[in-house]
Order: C-alpha cells, then structure tokens, then sequence
C-alpha cells in the first residue's frame, strides 16, 4: 500500500490556497494517486456547518479538518487541505498529531490581496465593516517552519506547484518524475543545423556524457549547467542552493568566457549540443578539489581532471545533439526506456548496480543478496571515460553478457549502460550514483565500503557513512550497504565479514593489479574470483591486447 501524506495549504483569503491544491490534486491523479481535498469554504458548509468566527470555533474546524485528513492518510491515501487555519498553536497541534504531514504557507502581501479582491471584503474589512476578518481585525500567525513557502504575488501557479511537488519528492512522498528532453527527427536537424552557425567552443567526451545526461533527465533535477548558487552549494553542503542532495558539480569548464550568450558544443567537426549561457564564474580549483575529492593531490585522477581543465565555469541550459555509444547500441538505454522496461516486467522495486569492472564472483554474491529482497537487477556499468589502466568497456560488456547468459535469472536482470564517465570521488560519488540510478528508476542501490574510490584517499566505510547525512527519503532511493565479500574457503563459499567467522588467511580475494598480472601471463582466472565463461573472455581479450 502507498503511503498516506497530508497537505496542508495554510494563508490568508485569497491567497492562492485552492487554486495551488487543486492543480496539485490534478497532477496527483496524472501520476497515479488519488487524493481528496478539504476545501475550507465546503468545510464550513457540510463537516462545520453552524460554527462562528471566534477563536474557539476557528480551532474547533481546524480540528476536525486535521481529523478527517488524518483519517484519510492513515488509510494510505492523500489529503490535501485549503483552509486559511490562522492560528499556529491549533496547526501545530493537528501536525504533532498528524504523520507525514506538509505545511504550506501560501504567502501573499495585504495590498496585492486588495487588489484582487473582487468582492471588496478586504475594503470593507478595513473600513470596520466586517469584524473578525483575518489579517485586516484578526490576527493571522505566519508557519515558523512550513516544508513549503509559496509567495504567489511573485510565483505563477506552475512555479508555486513545482516547489509543492519538488518538497513532496524529496520527503520520499511521491516518486521523483524524470524528463527527457532529447529531440528527435526534424527537430534535431533543425538544430544541428542551426549549431553550425552559432559561435562554437570545442569540447571532449567528457562533456559529450554530461550534456545526453542532462538532457535524458538522467541527472535531474538538474536540467543545465550548475550556476555558481549550485556550484557553491553542492561543494559546501553536497545539496543544491534549493536543498536537493547533490554531490557533484555539473559544470562546462573553459578557459576562456564565451563572448556569446547562445554557443554550440563542437566535440571535433560533430555538434553534440547547444548552451544557452546564464553565467559564467571563476571556479575555485583548490576549494573544489577538497570539498569533491578529498584531496588536492595530483596523483588523484579526479583531481588531475580538474586541474587541467579552464578555470571557468559556465552555468546554462542546455540540449543534447549527438548520443554517447558505448558500441553495445542495443543495451544504450535513456532513463525513460529503462523506466519503461521495469513497468513492462510489472517489477515494483529495482535495485541499481554501479560497476567500471568486469563482475566478479565477490559483485555477483552482492546483486544477488539483494535480488532476494526486490523484484528486479539493474546491471549499470559505466562506459563513459575512465581511467587508462581500468578494462576498455567493450570487453567488460562482453563479460557481462556471458555472466548474464549463464548464471541470472533472464526476467530479473535488465543490462543497460551508463554514459557518465568516472570521478573517483569515493563518497561523493556514490551518493551521485544513487542519484543517478534514482533517475533511471532504481528504488533501492548497492553500495560497498570503497565505492568509487581510488588509491588510499577515502577512509573505510566512508561511502557509507555519507548516507547518513541525508534524512530517510531525501535521496529518494533506499541505499544497501554491503560489507566487503570474499570466497572463503572454510565455509566453501561467498561471504562477507558479517557472515564468516574464519581468519583473514582463508579468505581468496583478487586485487586488480593482480588480476591485470595473471592475463599479462596467460594464466587462468581462478574459479573462487570470477566465472570460467567470464575468465576466457578476459583472457582473449588480452591476448588480442598483446598481439595488437
């Protein structure tokens, strides 16, 4: 059953209380959920019909308005309520009662709901015609600490249900909608077109893979280049200037500031994308470096990357022109096709598996743990840029595919490729992998002690520990914490620290390097580490290394 949630728009007359909740019971049912609302003035007339304006029949309706929402959630539906509620103590009061409860303030200055005012109440209010009027002859007490603020004399009802809907999903309320913006037929030509007569700044893979992620909602919700808010943000706090998780900064990076406000992404002679720039800001290096990685150091991948890029970063919207391929053009999926499949198979929860690796005996035992505990694996490799020494990924796409074949149930495994290309910022990282495997519509994501580290920057358990920074639902996706799995040969098997009590000895785990030593030597893989079918593949892929 779903979870009941209770919405509770509060402010003055005229405000914009109803309007904002019944374009949010609308986009409700759009998405599937139906929800009842609780509109003061319909209130008044059935549920508290012959109750006054004092103090004691205010909260006397507000009371019973919190009872029947209450009623309402506690059954797994949605109440949406619309009543002005002035008081604070008597909303304060039906919140502590009330689970799952979201206020919000719908703010709106006195002299714009004069304005509006049709009726003429508020003039006559103010001219001591009507007594007990809220917020001209009677107190109205603003929320201290509403989920939500909506100042309608500044928002359009779009942005006002946006905030309502972005605060819903990240509490974990509603599933976060994903949107694709990638064009298609006349229109892509159209802007191809048109890019190859717009000035022009040369970019590489690594931008080819952020500007299709952004596009394909695969990094919502960010839809363009981070301005310097989100950049300052998402560095000090691992959140955007609006509060939502993000650990990484999403930004083009250029030596120089564009002189145009609207330029073409070239990567060669290929437009991969058109940027509509709203700012451009000089980028601390240092500062990034440390709140991303964790380091300053050279040696660090991530952080070399980052050096050696322009030390301007330039925020924009932007749409994608060419497709990433990781040469396995039938396993390159968009979020909305993954998301797609997954409704297909009738699978309610999916459980994301990040890998830059060939899968192992030690990943294997872990995708199937959780496979006990939902209804489907996606397997998510990244085929974007690496590190030169990690396994080129088309050989890494062919293990997968014999390891799938052989040893996976083939209606709870969906294979799809993922364009981003490699950070290595431990922690970080792994919260952004959840983000991204959120987007393409994993509800749950394994994440081992070391995920996406690199050399000895990042302390053990670190990858964990990140998590605990973000409140239950924030993320939107539950987070599996797996310990470090081995074979171990006392207990004849894959087990983990949790489950074995044998010594250190016992246990057979392959680093890379030694297995990149045993291939350089011909020797099989042993069976303990990686799957024969997988291991003849690696093999020959060496060779064909070798010989080339």
């Amino acid at each position: 059953m779903s979870k009941g949630f209770v919405v509770w728009f509060t402010g003055l007359s005229g405000a914009g209380k109803s309007t904002i909740a019944t374009a949010l019971q609308a986009e409700l049912a759009r998405r599937g959920r139906s929800s009842e609302l609780l509109d003061g003035d319909e209130v008044r007339t059935h549920l508290s019909k012959g109750l006054g304006f004092s103090k004691e029949d205010r909260d006397t309706n507000i009371r019973r308005i919190g009872y029947v929402a209450r009623l309402i959630a506690r059954s797994g539906g949605v109440a949406i309520t619309a009543a002005i509620s002035p008081y604070r103590e008597v909303r304060d009061e039906v919140r502590s009662q009330t689970p799952n409860f979201v206020e919000v303030f719908v703010r709106c200055p006195l002299d714009t709901l004069v304005e509006r005012d049709v009726k003429g109440l508020y003039r006559k209010a103010i001219a001591g015609e009507i007594a007990n009027f809220t917020g001209v002859s009677d107190p109205y007490e603003e929320p201290l600490h509403a989920e939500v603020t909506c100042d309608t004399s500044k928002e359009n009802l779009a942005e006002s249900l946006a905030k309502v809907l972005d605060r819903l999903e990240r509490l974990g309320h509603l599933p976060r909608q994903v949107f694709e913006r990638l064009l298609s037929g006349d229109e892509l030509q159209e802007h191809r077109a048109e890019a190859r007569a717009l000035p022009r700044l040369q970019v590489g893979q690594r931008e080819l893979s952020d500007v299709f992620m952004l596009s394909a909602g695969a990094l919502s919700p960010l839809d363009g280049y981070m301005d310097r808010d989100d950049y300052e943000s998402v560095i000090e706090q691992g959140r955007l200037a609006g509060g939502a998780p993000f650990t990484i900064p999403i930004v083009l990076r250029t030596g120089e500031v564009p002189t145009a406000d609207r330029v073409a992404l070239f990567a060669g002679d290929k437009p991969i994308g058109i940027l509509d720039i709203t700012g451009a800001y000089e980028a601390d290096t240092r500062r990034e470096a440390l709140g991303v990685y964790g380091t300053e150091d050279d040696a660090h991948p991530g952080v070399r990357v980052l050096k050696e890029s322009g030390r301007w970063a330039v925020g924009g919207n932007v749409v994608a022109l060419a497709r990433p391929s990781s040469g396995f053009p039938e396993f390159d999926l968009t979020p909305a096709q993954v998301r797609e499949v997954k409704a297909q198979r009738a699978w309610k929860t999916m459980v994301g598996f990040q890998t830059r690796n060939p899968v192992h005996r030690a990943h294997e035992y872990l995708q199937k743990v959780a496979l006990e505990i939902v209804d489907g694996l996606l397997l998510h490799p990244l085929v974007g840029e690496t590190k030169s020494d990690d396994i080129p990924a088309a050989v890494r796409m062919r293990c997968y595919e014999e390891l799938l074949a052989g040893y996976y149930p083939a209606d709870r495994v969906l294979l799809a490729t993922n364009p981003a290309w490699m950070r290595y910022a431990g922690p970080k990282e792994a919260v952004f992998h959840a983000i991204v495997r959120r987007n393409y519509g994993c509800t749950h994501f394994i994440v081992g002690r070391d995920h996406a580290g690199v050399g000895n920057y990042y302390d053990t358990y670190a990858a964990h520990r990140i998590f605990d920074q973000y409140a239950p639902g924030d993320l939107g996706i539950e987070i599996l914490r797996f310990e470090h799995t081995f074979y171990c040969s006392a207990c004849g098997g894959m087990a983990s620290t949790r489950t074995c009590p044998h010594p250190k000895e016992l246990h057979r785990t392959l680093s890379g390097t030694a297995v990149r030593k045993l291939l350089e030597e011909g020797a099989d893989l042993p069976p303990e580490f990686t799957r024969p079918e997988v291991a003849r593949v690696l093999l020959d892929a060496s060779k064909e290394e070798a010989t080339a």
